[in-house]
């Protein structure tokens, strides 16, 4: 051991020592368990005070790569290796408990980890079964499509210029007057919301909503720094909404038809009403119509039908009807509005899939979609019915609901505060998975949203006799 400290180094001679040692270890030339020599050696050495060794020596046992044995010496630990990997690599849990994005309420995330999972009932999947997804139609879609070389790149900031003029088109038919450049293609709903987030509100924002919310599931706009306020659509909603934004940027989000989770349709007046009320404090709209093509029976137009300033920005979307994976949605409102988050879009995924906006495209306007949407409909239907029976039969005792008017959900209503996290879990333990309603709104602990979509007729029997149960356990206890 020839190596001494350069006393011309910027590092201190106590830094130095500490490095050299280190190094050792890492190299494995000092292994677990080897005894260091004694400080007045190593300080002769090193010819350095022996002060300075005893430092050194300290803060690797702080470190944890040494230990000091009493009346034997000085070791290299036996878990060394692992207190360097500590010390050489970042706090990565640091990192992630000061980043600006909010993890997910545990719940959901048990939610998603466990809807991966084979041998699950899925009770509250927002999904379609797969066999209620058209994949031979999209397979034959492939081989009749034509694909030219620039299709397959990326796509203009807004999108598909075919696929952004048949949405046009296609939303026309519920009354919405737009213009291709008054539409951005999103990989579904959810960018939508994140796009709006950081694209078009300053930190502190409101972000107005019904007290039982989707958002309050996901965090588009509480990781960037929005403030979320349920409010009641009542008839003083006009004077409260002025109160409650005062001199801050504010929207109001809102999903009028077939609402999630609680499958609730607004009537015109309601929709009227919240219309009104927003513009007379100038607070935009986001209008998610998403569910609407699941609709059992017609229902009046969307609120963004009615706009003629530019005050709605109105999201679309296949993820509910076609093909969650497909990830096309899109995005409809004033130019402005449009390029500043087609902008944003660009810089963080250069646009969505070429492909799926070739698929989504060939379905509008080859009159694919709207046929599909007619069966689906009535699979639908057929689901929501036989569950509801199913209710009728053992629950109407213990819990209420209203018959659902299209889409995926029946928001389960039971008598008594039973819907807590045990609840959950306990439900889990038996393979049932159910979205609860505390992850909408955190003070209800009456909800579940069931969904008669994704489980199989066979599961949805199986599970609801094993919700059942336990419900009932909760209820005698």
């Amino acid at each position: 051991m020839s190596w001494q400290p350069n006393r011309r180094s910027d590092t201190t001679l106590q830094q130095q020592i500490v490095q050299w040692i280190t190094a050792n270890v890492e190299r494995g030339d000092w292994a677990a368990g080897t005894k260091l020599p004694t400080q007045r050696q190593l300080a002769m050495q090193f010819d350095v005070n022996r002060s300075t060794v005893q430092q050194a020596l300290e803060e690797l046992r702080a470190m944890g790569i040494l230990e000091a044995k009493v009346g034997s010496g000085v070791y290299v630990t036996h878990n060394s290796w692992h207190a360097l990997i500590q010390q050489t690599q970042p706090n990565w849990q640091t990192y992630i408990e000061t980043s600006i994005h909010k993890p997910n309420y545990h719940t959901i995330q048990l939610i998603n980890e466990y809807e991966q999972r084979d041998g699950i009932i899925r009770l509250g999947t927002g999904e379609l079964a797969p066999n209620l997804l058209p994949i031979k139609e999209i397979e034959a879609s492939l081989q009749e499509l034509s694909f030219e070389p620039k299709a397959l790149g990326y796509s203009s900031p807004q999108g598909n210029d075919q696929l952004r003029a048949a949405i046009c088109e296609y939303v026309q038919k519920r009354g919405i007057t737009a213009e291709p450049q008054n539409v951005c293609i999103v990989s579904g709903a959810l960018q939508a919301l994140q796009l709006i987030a950081v694209g078009l509100l300053e930190q502190g924002s409101i972000v107005f909503q019904d007290p039982t919310s989707y958002l309050n599931s996901v965090h588009p706009f509480q990781s960037v720094g929005m403030q979320m306020i349920s409010i009641d659509r009542n008839e003083q909603l006009a004077q409260t909404l002025t109160q409650r934004k005062r001199k801050k940027q504010a929207v109001f989000y809102a999903i009028p038809t077939l609402h999630n989770p609680t499958g609730h349709v607004w009537t015109a007046r309601e929709k009227e009403q919240l219309y009104e009320a927003c513009q007379a404090s100038r607070i935009p709209i986001i209008e998610d119509d998403i569910y609407h093509e699941l609709l059992f029976e017609e229902t009046s137009p969307p609120i963004k039908a009615m706009d003629s300033s530019g005050q709605v920005l109105y999201i679309g979307s296949v993820s509910k009807t076609l093909s969650p994976g497909l990830r096309i949605g899109w995005l409809i409102g004033p130019t402005t509005v449009i390029k500043r988050l087609a902008d944003i879009k660009m810089q963080t995924d250069y646009g969505s899939s070429a492909i799926s906006q070739e698929i989504v495209w060939h379905w509008l306007q080859s009159g694919k979609y709207e046929k599909h949407l007619l069966h689906l409909r009535q699979q639908l239907q057929e689901r929501a019915d036989f569950v509801e029976q199913l209710l009728q039969k053992t629950f109407k005792d213990i819990a209420s609901w209203n018959k659902p008017k299209g889409g995926f959900y029946i928001w389960l209503k039971f008598h008594q505060s039973i819907v807590d996290k045990a609840f959950f879990i306990k439900l889990l333990q038996q393979r049932v998975l159910l979205n609860p309603g505390y992850i909408y709104n955190p003070q209800d602990h009456h909800h579940i949203r069931l969904s008669y979509a994704y489980a199989s007729y066979e599961e949805l029997q199986n599970g609801l006799k094993i919700l059942y149960e336990c419900a009932v356990e909760e209820v005698v206890r």
